[in-house]
């Protein structure tokens, strides 16, 4: 998630989730300053693995997870420190560590297959980072080949490039790269992704802050024009839960990750309708688990927790969380 929205959350409260009474004694992720301390040794990361065992699965299959360059992600995460000052609502980076360490640590929760979701937010940077994320992928297998786009001149070569060099999936930030799907630099790259099967992770949905094609009608409408495109909606389309499940009950290769929804934090803000849960099991085999990894501000297996008290059963839980 980027640029989260001012104000208070439904209580009228703005506190820190490092503050408050929930997490106070829950974890030791957070310091004193609103800063991060790391996961509390392998007790999380036992946690984890429990919750996998016992639903049966050999690991987890997460989504939305964020590798990148060193320098861009220091400047990620920059901004989310000065996310608390602008809004009242800290955002701690739970797992400030380094590239290493983090992938060490998704392994030790038993993570079998994640992503290196980047994006840009400016001309010129996308082929940049797709090279980067093909090197890293080289180097690390259990990490699917992501790549990204922005329309600009050339985003049809090196899309095609990097399907053609295998990238699995694609990230698309239509918040933070300010622009519209439909934009019509970008219509043969969806064409291309729509006939390759590649799907696209695309930050959509309105929340933490609207942009300007932010929504559901921009993707309404690039649907309308490419419908077997696989478009992976991030956090579910917060906050417009029940239109993105409109589009996902209509287009049958539209899914939804899960990333920070239904998450303490996350129901602050922009709660989850308790009236659609329903919906939420009728399209089970397209939901997929999605944890914005490691840049959360609180532990990595809240988000699992939060998934297990929507009470949709273990079947449910297993198709999200491996076999989708």
């Amino acid at each position: 998630m980027a640029r989260l929205r001012s104000g208070a959350g439904r209580s009228g409260t703005r506190a820190s989730p490092c503050t408050s009474a929930r997490w106070r004694g829950a974890t030791a992720l957070c310091g004193s300053d609103g800063g991060s301390v790391g996961p509390d040794g392998g007790a999380e990361a036992e946690r984890v693995r429990a919750f996998w065992r016992r639903l049966g699965v050999p690991g987890l299959v997460d989504v939305h997870t964020h590798f990148m360059p060193e320098r861009v992600l220091r400047k990620v995460w920059a901004y989310f420190d000065g996310v608390g000052p602008l809004t009242g609502m800290e955002w701690p980076i739970a797992y400030r560590r380094d590239e290493a360490e983090r992938l060490a640590l998704l392994r030790e929760f038993g993570v079998r297959a994640f992503t290196a979701m980047l994006y840009p937010h400016k001309p010129g940077m996308a082929a940049w980072l797709n090279g980067w994320a093909a090197e890293f992928a080289g180097r690390t297998p259990d990490c699917l080949h992501t790549a990204t786009l922005f329309p600009e001149d050339g985003v049809e070569t090196y899309v095609r490039e990097a399907v053609e060099a295998g990238a699995r999936v694609f990230k698309s930030h239509v918040q933070v790269g300010g622009y519209d799907p439909g934009d019509e630099r970008l219509d043969p790259v969806w064409g291309l992704l729509a006939d390759s099967g590649t799907p696209v992770v695309m930050h959509c949905g309105s929340g933490p802050q609207p942009g300007k094609h932010t929504g559901p009608e921009p993707v309404a409408r690039l649907l309308a024009r490419h419908p077997r495109l696989r478009l992976v909606v991030a956090h579910m389309g917060m906050p417009e839960y029940a239109d993105f499940l409109d589009l996902a009950e209509r287009y049958a290769e539209v899914r939804l990750d899960t990333t920070m929804a239904f998450t303490d934090f996350s129901e602050r803000f922009s709660a989850f309708p308790v009236v659609e849960r329903a919906r939420l099991a009728e399209l089970g085999d397209r939901i997929l688990l999605g944890t914005d990894f490691p840049n959360i501000p609180y532990p990595y297996v809240h988000q699992l927790d939060a998934l297990e008290r929507l009470g949709l059963g273990d079947d449910w839980l297993r198709a999200v969380c491996h076999d989708n």
